[in-house]
């Protein structure tokens, strides 16, 4: 075997690149996705953007987002300021909301892919204060499904205690809510963040000029895929691997992008063969 093609966990994906020595080998893997919060123009569209890139498929892709970092002295709005817990809140009810009749909910999530995902969900109740609780919905037509609303646990990232749960990856309907002390303290763990877990994608929420310049450094200095001010029917989560760019090759979540030159050029070598005229 001369090239391998993964997409999965991490584990296994380092597990390959380490091993599989004989191959090219292009893996796909996953990483902490984080939304920074730092002001909007377009309150509701956010809110309702966040809240169905929340619940897609619950939470099961790589390119979900988890840490939702807020600043604690809140954000400004087009309705206003917005403390944190408010942010919180809202962001809860627009998922409540979005979920609320169990056949749109059913049609938006789907089924827990294995029971690991099922105790991650269970276990992340209790890290920390928990802002929208997961209900159990029963899907008719396949009743032996395992169905789950997201979770989402409100966290303190001042505290190192909260920084174990929040930065590693918890991969199916659980987010969190991080509050920080500030929209550079949310860069500066933005970087981070992506330097040492990865990330498939990372969104952004501000009106100011110089944070949107400020996170577009962070993600091109860190090889993250950026997404700003989605409001409307596009959403962070939503990166189709052969026509977006998909990954990056350029931070752990991933060694290469699924449609640049190198993912397609790579793969042939030349060989020549000569024969005396």
């Amino acid at each position: 075997i001369r090239i391998i093609d993964y997409t999965g966990s991490t584990a296994f994906g380092d597990w390959l690149e380490a091993n599989a020595r004989q191959a090219q080998v292009y893996t796909e893997k996953a990483g902490v996705n984080t939304v920074v919060i730092d002001s909007t123009d377009d309150y509701k569209g956010m809110l309702s953007n966040l809240a169905f890139s929340l619940s897609l498929y619950s939470g099961q892709m790589c390119t979900t987002p988890q840490n939702l970092l807020i600043p604690r002295d809140g954000i400004t709005t087009d309705q206003g300021p917005r403390s944190y817990d408010e942010v919180v809140a809202d962001l809860a009810t627009a998922v409540g909301g979005l979920l609320g009749d169990d056949a749109r909910a059913n049609a938006l999530l789907g089924a827990l892919v294995n029971p690991d995902v099922k105790a991650r969900l269970e276990a992340a109740a209790d890290l920390g204060e928990v802002a929208l609780a997961s209900r159990e919905i029963t899907n008719p037509d396949f009743p032996e499904a395992v169905v789950r609303t997201p979770v989402m646990v409100k966290l303190d990232g001042s505290k190192p205690d909260a920084e174990a749960a929040y930065f590693s990856e918890c991969f199916g309907p659980v987010s969190f809510a991080v509050s920080v002390d500030s929209t550079t303290d949310a860069l500066d763990l933005l970087r981070r963040t992506v330097r040492e877990k990865g990330a498939m994608t990372v969104g952004a929420y501000t009106t100011s000029p110089d944070v949107e310049r400020a996170v577009e450094e962070v993600c091109l200095e860190e090889s993250a895929q950026l997404s700003l001010n989605l409001t409307g029917g596009v959403y962070v989560n939503q990166t189709a691997a052969f026509s977006d760019f998909h990954g990056s090759g350029g931070n752990p979540a991933a060694n290469a992008a699924l449609c640049d030159a190198a993912f397609v050029a790579n793969r042939f070598r030349v060989v020549e063969v000569r024969r005396q005229a």
